[in-house]
């Protein structure tokens, strides 16, 4: 039975109910809970009933949202009937409510949990007609005020439950709310709400990674571990939806630190990672860039690389996508506080703006900080602590496996046209380039392209290019030699040219007791490339000045078999201040561990030392340098020998020395007559009557001369006429009391 009534406002102690508001004499709720509104539109709206004396007869009382949904205005006509919803089919299963401020200038970043928000909205709105696009009021608890609209209802048969069949929810329009009705919150579009707990709805989410993505493709190889250990880290938490990672309390990595030798492919890796992730285009800058001459700019900018992931995070939460931030050299710009000179501070107030921003009170969980180094030891101590650039990747030098994909990348291109020549075996070529890094790999390529073009080059009195051999151009295995063995060496490589010069004349074996000494020295150098132990084996060669220790060391160096071999000689620290002096030897260590298998040759150790025999003098700050890098053991998986040599063993056992090698081997001088004699048969620089002469003079005679000595001495002699070469060595001998001629 319809009646028209009149439009009113809903009295102020009503205002958050969401029911109309009727005077008991027009409509008792406990005989009418529901009446149905139809405006002069057409439209019919439902809403549940509460009555209030205050009303008069004759009239509604609607609150502003309820008014605002079906479009009523205060006085207006409206006819009014009493509606009952069929109790079969009208119950609601599941609601989902879009929810924000009521008031827009709100923009607090408070939590609202989702799970105590449905149980306050059933408290409040238990048996209320609900219907799709419903606009209404919920005071949340002592939060702020806020504002829902039905978004969906699902509504469960109650008959099935009652027979027992099978019971589903199907999608409908209106429906009563029940006490244990589900409720899902959903955040309006634009809203700046974050809602927490199991009761939000689920967003649609982009996957993060890229489904179609290769690093094969993107000129990236051998990196297959370390980016493994990235996306471990920094990506796997991100795949999840937010719901799973709020339920295990897991905050997202929000910094890696990618730090290693140059060329290793640190800058190429991190620009590609946005090409892997569906995500904003990152933002890359130099670190030097951040820096400006202007008091607090260079702040500024630091600020302005995060204004855009502060403003997602307010309005979307947990839901934000993710800002990446690239560091190139952020060394530059995040040097250890108070390390800099000068006053001006920019240096630490940089670091301290950057440190807030990743970490601070208002930490961002939505960004992706990426910085890239060849200087880790440069960097503030509390960038590199867990919550900032927390994941440490080296990106070392590649191995064999790693050295095959770089060539099979830049050379893809030649194989694919048809210029890489049969006789190219990017196998061979990755085992020769021990040591290469990934950028030099790239060059040798280059370099074997560039001989190639080199022989259509026409020798003549201007530049020609032979057109015709140009089509049929392929790069072939002499022009990867040739590059390698002319333009490209590894700046983590072996020192070839120093070793050959230090054993041009060899390792002559003019004894039982040189024998003995390398047997043994070659067993230690096997120790230290077998994979048992702690991967650290030292020796140290002393003997007599002039004795041979030098060539002998090189020698093992060589045949070691080991791929990067560093020479640490005083020769190249004449003039160093003894601090200069620590941190070279130090970095020839940490160049070393880079490698998986290193061998440091540390020649003289003693003039190392500044040693002096008046007074006596030597320099403690290097010995105790020198003393725990010869005991510090390499990285894990990592080789290193050291062979070390010294003319004072005396010197090196009063400094304590001694016990930190693996083991010290002596090398003696030259003792007797035969010795001496076997050393001069085998230069070749006396004739065979010589020989006889100086034979006859050497017979059963006692000596003591080092090898390196007697070497000298005999290219002295080569310089005279070789009738007076054995009386001259013999002469000499005598002369300088090496050899006793005494009856």
């Amino acid at each position: 039975m319809s009646r028209t009534m009149k439009v009113s406002k809903c009295p102020e102690l009503h205002s958050k109910c969401n029911r109309a508001v009727a005077n008991p004499s027009d409509f008792n709720p406990k005989d009418v809970p529901h009446v149905e509104v139809r405006v002069g539109s057409g439209e019919s709206f439902i809403f549940s009933l509460i009555s209030d004396p205050s009303i008069p007869n004759g009239e509604l009382g609607f609150s502003m949202p309820q008014r605002k949904w079906a479009q009523l205005s205060i006085n207006q006509d409206i006819l009014v009937s009493p509606y009952w919803f069929d109790k079969n089919t009208a119950y609601i299963s599941q609601l989902t409510v879009e929810i924000d401020y009521f008031t827009k200038k709100n923009n607090a970043n408070d939590e609202y949990n989702s799970d105590e928000m449905a149980g306050e909205f059933l408290n409040q709105f238990g048996n209320l007609a609900l219907t799709q696009g419903q606009q209404m009021v919920f005071g949340f608890s002592d939060k702020k005020l806020l504002v829902a609209v039905v978004k969906s209802i699902q509504c469960t048969d109650i008959s099935n439950i009652k027979s027992g069949t099978a019971v589903k929810s199907q999608e409908a329009v209106k429906g009563i709310l029940l006490p244990n009705s589900a409720v899902i919150f959903e955040k309006m579009e634009g809203s700046l709400m974050r809602l927490t707990g199991k009761s939000k709805g689920k967003i649609e989410r982009q996957s993060i990674i890229n489904p179609d993505w290769d690093f094969t493709k993107m000129g990236i190889g051998g990196l297959g571990t370390e980016f493994n250990a990235i996306f471990r880290r920094a990506f796997a938490s991100r795949v999840f939806p937010p719901e799973i990672m709020e339920d295990l309390g897991c905050k997202h990595v929000k910094g890696i630190l990618l730090h290693g030798p140059p060329g290793t492919g640190k800058t190429l890796m991190a620009r590609q990672i946005g090409k892997m992730l569906n995500a904003r285009e990152p933002k890359i800058v130099n670190g030097p860039e951040i820096l400006d001459k202007y008091v607090g700019e260079s702040e500024a900018n630091i600020r302005k690389l995060f204004q855009e992931a502060e403003e997602d995070e307010r309005k979307l939460g947990v839901n934000s996508g993710l800002h990446i931030i690239i560091f190139d050299e952020i060394d530059a710009i995040c040097k250890t506080r108070g390390s800099v000179a000068g006053n001006t501070g920019v240096n630490d107030t940089v670091v301290n703006q950057l440190l807030s921003k990743i970490d601070g009170v208002d930490q961002l969980n939505n960004i992706l900080v990426i910085g890239m180094t060849n200087r880790k030891d440069m960097i503030d101590d509390a960038l590199l602590r867990p919550g900032r650039l927390e994941v440490q990747v080296e990106i070392g030098l590649p191995k064999e496996d790693g050295r095959l994909e770089i060539l099979n990348i830049h050379t893809g291109t030649m194989r694919k046209n048809e210029k890489l020549a049969a006789d190219v075996d990017l196998l061979e070529l990755s085992k020769v380039t021990k040591n290469f890094s990934g950028a030099e790999i790239e060059g040798l390529v280059r370099a074997a392209q560039s001989c190639a073009l080199n022989r259509l080059v026409r020798a003549s009195s201007k530049v020609e290019v032979d057109s015709a051999a140009a089509e049929k151009l392929s790069v072939c295995r002499a022009d990867f030699m040739h590059a390698l063995e002319n333009d490209i060496k590894p700046a983590f490589g072996s020192a070839q040219e120093l070793l050959e010069g230090m054993v041009s004349r060899g390792v002559m074996m003019w004894g039982d007791e040189v024998q003995g000494l390398l047997d043994d020295a070659k067993l230690l150098v096997q120790q230290a490339a077998s994979q048992h132990g702690p991967g650290l084996v030292s020796i140290l060669i002393e003997g007599a000045p002039n004795s041979g220790k030098t060539a002998l060391a090189a020698t093992l160096a060589k045949e070691s078999g080991f791929p990067f071999i560093k020479i640490c000689s005083p020769e190249d620290m004449v003039g160093f201040t003894e601090s200069a002096k620590c941190l070279r030897i130090k970095k020839v260590f940490e160049d070393a561990y880079r490698s998986s298998m290193s061998c440091i040759l540390v020649d003289n150790i003693e003039r190392l030392l500044d040693y002096g025999p008046i007074g006596p003098r030597y320099s403690n700050i290097t010995l105790q340098a020198l003393l725990v890098l010869l005991k510090k053991l390499p990285p894990a998986g990592k080789r290193l020998l050291i062979i070390a040599t010294s003319s004072r063993r005396e010197v090196l056992d009063q400094m304590e020395m001694l016990p930190a090698f693996t083991d010290v081997l002596h090398l003696p001088n030259l003792h007797l007559g035969e010795q001496v004699l076997h050393v001069v048969r085998e230069s070749g620089a006396v004739s065979a009557q010589g020989l006889q002469s100086i034979e006859k003079h050497l017979r059963d005679r006692r000596c003591n001369i080092g090898v390196k000595k007697l070497l000298d001495m005999l290219d002295m002699v080569r310089q005279t006429s070789e009738e007076n070469r054995a009386d001259k060595l013999v002469s000499k001998l005598e002369s300088e009391g090496l050899i006793d001629f005494s009856d």
